[in-house]
C-alpha cells in the first residue's frame, strides 16, 4: 500500500504524535478500503511492524471505531482473529442542492446508508433562503436519524451545480439556480443551530467533483471490474442533472484547478446556433445533454414527467419504462442526446487522453440508451485510433453519487486524524 511510503516519509520528520495518527488513519482506511483481516495482515499490508499494528488496533477499539473478532480456528493453530469496522459507530452526512432537487444521505465507514432523504423542488421559483430552509430541513432529519442510531456525525458537505470558491467556501455562482455569492455553508449551519447542538462541521463543494469522489470509491462501480483499476486513476466524470457538471482526475486525485473551478465543462460551446444557456451563453454543451434538453425533446410541456414536484428517480423511472416499451419518440430524444455526449466527450478525449469517461447523473440510469450513440461519435470524432482507449463506463451510483461522495468527503477528517472522535463524542451523536 503506497500510504505506507508516505506513513515511512512523515516518521522521518514529524513528531511522535503525528506519526502515531497517521498510522492510525492508514489502519482505518485499509480496513474500509479492503475489508476485515487480521492484525498480522494488516501489519504486512501496511507496512508497519506487527507489534506496532497491535498497539494501533488497540487504540482504534478504544475510540469504539473497530472490533477484533474471533474468525473460528484456522487448523490446529489458535482462532483467527479478525479486526473489522464497527458498523455506524461513525458517520459522514452529504447534501446535494440542484434546481429540480434536494437529497441529503448519511453514510458510515463502511459505506451503509444510515438515512437517506431526496425531495422534489421547484429551484428557479425558489428564492436561496427558501431552498436553504429545505435543505436544513432534510439534513436536520438525518442528523437526528444518525443520532437515534447511535451514530457519530463528523461533518456536513453540501454540494450544489455551480462554481464554488475553494478559499472562501462561496458559491459565487449558480447559473441554472439564479444564485451569485451564496455562503451556503454558513447559511445551512446558522439554520441547523436552532436544531442540532453543536452543529457538526459544514462545507460546501462542487456537486460534480463530489460525485467524482464517489467514483474513486474502492467499493464503488468504479472498481466493479479489476482490469478497469488503471483507467480509473485518469478519468472524466459527466455528471447529468438538469444542467451537466463533470470532475476531471488525474493520478487517483480530482484536479480542482486553481480556485476550485476545473471541470465546468458543461458550459463548453458545442452548438454556435443553440439556445440560450443558464449561464447567459448560446450553445454550451449542457444546452443539448441536460435532463431539461431530453424532456423538452422526450416529452410535451403539460406531460406529468415534468411536474416539478416529482423527484428525480420518478422522472427517470417513466422515462426508463418508455424507452424500454420503445417508444420512438423517447428513444429519438435518447439518440440525440447520447450523440451530442459524444461530441463534447470527444473534445475531452482528445484533450486529456482519459483512461474512462464515467456517465454520472440522470446518464448512469439511461445509459443503455445514450452509449450507442455516444461511442459511435467518440469512434469518428477523436482523432487517436480506437478512441485513444478511452473506456465509456456507467457509474453504479447514478443520480445519488454527488451526496454519496459528500459523504465521503465528510468522513475524511476522521481518516486522517481518528482521534479526533474524541471531541465529536457528546453533541453530535
Amino acid at each position: 500500500m503506497r500510504d505506507a511510503d508516505i506513513i515511512v516519509r512523515v516518521s522521518a520528520t514529524a513528531d511522535p504524535a503525528a506519526v502515531r495518527t497517521a498510522r492510525l488513519g492508514l489502519l482505518l482506511r485499509s480496513l474500509r478500503d479492503g475489508g476485515p483481516r487480521s492484525r498480522g495482515r494488516l501489519a504486512e499490508e501496511t507496512g508497519l511492524t506487527r507489534s506496532v499494528a497491535t498497539g494501533l488496533v488497540d487504540e482504534l477499539a478504544e475510540l469504539g471505531l473497530v472490533s477484533c473478532e474471533d474468525a473460528g480456528r484456522r487448523g490446529a493453530g489458535r482462532p483467527g482473529i479478525q479486526v473489522r469496522l464497527v458498523g455506524g459507530a461513525v458517520c459522514g452526512v452529504g447534501a446535494e442542492i440542484n434546481v429540480d432537487h434536494l437529497a441529503v444521505v448519511a453514510l458510515d465507514l463502511s459505506g451503509t446508508v444510515i438515512a437517506e432523504a431526496r425531495r422534489g423542488i421547484d429551484g428557479r421559483s425558489l428564492p436561496p433562503d427558501g431552498v436553504l430552509d429545505e435543505v436544513a430541513d432534510l439534513v436536520a432529519d438525518a442528523l437526528a436519524e444518525a443520532r437515534t442510531a447511535g451514530s457519530t456525525v463528523t461533518g456536513i458537505t453540501v454540494g450544489v451545480a455551480g462554481l464554488v470558491d475553494a478559499t472562501t467556501q462561496l458559491v459565487t455562482l449558480a447559473p441554472n439556480l439564479g444564485w451569485r455569492d451564496v455562503d451556503v455553508a454558513e447559511e445551512v449551519r446558522r439554520r441547523l443551530a436552532t436544531t442540532a447542538s453543536p452543529v457538526p462541521p459544514v462545507r460546501v463543494a462542487n456537486e460534480a467533483t463530489l460525485a467524482a469522489t464517489a467514483e474513486l470509491e474502492p467499493t464503488g462501480s468504479a472498481h466493479s471490474d479489476p482490469a478497469d483499476l488503471a483507467d480509473r486513476a485518469d478519468m472524466v466524470v459527466l455528471y447529468g442533472e438538469v444542467g451537466l457538471g463533470g470532475a476531471i482526475v488525474s493520478g487517483g486525485r480530482v484536479a480542482p484547478g486553481r480556485h476550485g473551478w476545473a471541470g465546468e465543462i458543461g458550459h463548453l460551446p458545442v452548438d454556435p446556433r443553440g439556445r440560450l444557456c443558464g449561464c447567459g451563453r448560446t450553445g454550451c454543451w449542457e444546452t443539448v445533454v441536460g435532463l431539461r434538453a431530453l424532456l423538452e425533446a422526450a416529452t410535451d410541456p403539460d406531460d406529468p414527467v415534468r411536474d416539478p414536484a416529482l423527484t428525480l428517480e420518478e422522472r427517470l423511472a417513466t422515462l426508463v419504462e418508455r424507452a424500454r416499451l420503445a417508444d420512438g419518440r423517447t428513444l429519438a430524444a435518447l439518440e440525440e442526446v447520447g450523440s451530442w455526449l459524444g461530441t463534447g466527450a470527444a473534445v475531452l478525449v482528445n484533450t486529456l487522453n482519459p483512461g474512462t469517461v464515467v456517465l454520472s447523473g440522470y446518464f448512469a440510469v439511461l445509459g443503455e440508451w445514450l452509449l450507442p450513440a455516444l461511442e459511435a461519435r467518440l469512434a469518428a470524432d477523436v482523432l487517436a485510433p480506437r478512441a485513444g482507449g478511452t473506456r465509456v463506463a456507467i457509474s453504479a451510483f447514478g443520480p445519488t453519487a454527488a451526496v454519496r461522495g459528500g459523504a465521503l468527503v465528510s468522513l475524511e477528517p476522521l481518516l486522517s486524524d481518528p482521534t479526533a472522535l474524541a471531541e465529536l463524542h457528546g453533541g453530535t451523536r
